[in-house]
Formats: structure tokens, sequence, C-alpha cells
């Protein structure tokens, strides 16, 4: 599988060609048989976390494409939204992908790497998984395998309650459309906790705030997407409370 990508300026702290300049060589490490853990961990500091970022998003991306069994054209335009890579990275790329789908390591391995790596900030953890079911529903199908791999993914990353419902609420196209855990809340909370609630996401996914935790600029699109259903959330609360 190629990922066919575009070009397009990368983030303020490490620009694209720098960005997929690291995960080449990262990659290189790894073809050369330097373990997941030695490479990780020389991506453990900013501006390298950007790095380590993308080639989690991907390398847990193909692990997803092996859960399921199939690659499908959709789930390669959903990386295309999420990254956009020069022409001259494309392979490395490709690389970075079809090294994880075949390598020896488990997709637990890698999701615990990048735990430990953000351990203590679960911002970049959450704006990962966010990634992750946005392929996983790009094909218009969300399988079981893929739901037990994101809850165990979830799960490593210590975010298996209340913001691995909101997600699969915001996803899944037959999940049920629950506005409260959109936002990460109960019909029981009093209006003022909830609106502090819809706040504190909406800031959490202001581009600057994203970037700083290290995510690369091309993932932040995926937050346009968040904030519409986060403040369509709010509006059907409100409008609900209000009646």
């Amino acid at each position: 599988m190629i990922l066919r990508l575009t070009s397009r300026p990368g983030d303020d702290n490490l620009d694209a060609m720098s960005i997929w300049t690291r995960i080449s060589d990262a990659v290189a490490a790894l073809a050369k048989g330097e373990s997941l853990a030695t490479v990780f961990d020389r991506l453990r500091a900013p501006p390298e976390r950007s790095v380590a970022f993308t080639i989690a998003v991907i390398a847990l991306g193909a692990k997803m494409a092996k859960a399921d069994g199939l690659v499908t054209r959709n789930e390669v335009t959903a990386f295309r939204e999420v990254f956009t890579i020069p022409p001259s990275e494309t392979d490395n790329a490709a690389r970075v992908f079809n090294l994880a789908r075949q390598d020896v390591a488990g997709f637990e391995e890698y999701a615990r790497r990048i735990a430990r790596m953000f351990r203590g900030d679960g911002g970049p953890l959450e704006d990962l998984l966010e990634g992750l079911f946005y392929i996983a529903v790009s094909d218009g199908d969300y399988h079981p395998d893929e739901d037990r791999f994101l809850y165990r993914v979830a799960e490593i990353f210590g975010l298996h309650g209340r913001c691995f419902r909101a997600l699969k609420a915001r996803f899944v196209p037959d999940a049920e459309p629950d506005p409260y855990a959109v936002l990460g809340v109960s019909p029981e909370m009093p209006m003022d906790q909830i609106r502090a609630a819809w706040r504190q996401a909406v800031r959490d996914s202001h581009p600057d705030r994203m970037m700083a935790r290290g995510v690369p600029q091309e993932a932040v699109k995926l937050a346009e997407k968040r904030l519409v259903a986060i403040n369509r959330a709010w509006e059907e609360i409100s409008l609900e409370r209000a009646g």
C-alpha cells in the first residue's frame, strides 16, 4: 500500500521536510533492527515529539487496518486528510505504514510507547485516538474488530471511559447521537458545569493549544470537525434544557 499524499507547509517548530527527514531516519533505524523502544526514546522531547506523534498515528493506523483485514481507498484518503506529505517523502510515509503493518511488535507495544512519551499530558493522546477514529469510520463501516482495537488503545492511553464514549458518539454512524457523551458530561450535571465543559472543550480544540501539545499542523485540521460536533452538542443540550 502506498500513501499518495500532497505537499503542504509544516508546523512552526518543525517544517514538513524536516519532519519527514526525521521519520525517514527512524524508519531506517527500525529496518536495521533497532528496537521500537530505542527509536521512540530518541523522540521524547519537542519538537521531535511531532515526529513520534506522526509515526504513532500512521503505525497504529496500519495495525488497525490489519484488525479488520482490509485497507480501503477511503482509509488512504483519510490519512491524506490528517497528514499532507511532500511528494518527495511519499515513499517514506509508505515505508512507515508498511513496516508497522508487518512489524512483529503488536499494536499494544506502539500504544504503550506513545502513552509513556505523553504521560501526564492526555491532550496528544486524545488527538491521536481521534485520528484513529477518523480513519476507522472513513470507509463508512465501523467493524467490531476496529471497535475492540480502539477500545484497547484507549485503555492503554487511560482514555477508555468518558473520552472513548465521546469519540464513539461523534464518529460512529450508528452510535447513539448523545450530545452529553460528545461533551463528556452526564445529563445529571447542572447547566453551569456543562457550560464549563463545553468551553473547556472549545479551548482545548484551539489550533494554538494543539500545536503546543506537539500535534503536527496537519492533524490540527481534525479540530475543525471536532468543534462542529462540540458546538452542535452544546446547542442541542441548551435547547433541551430551555424547553
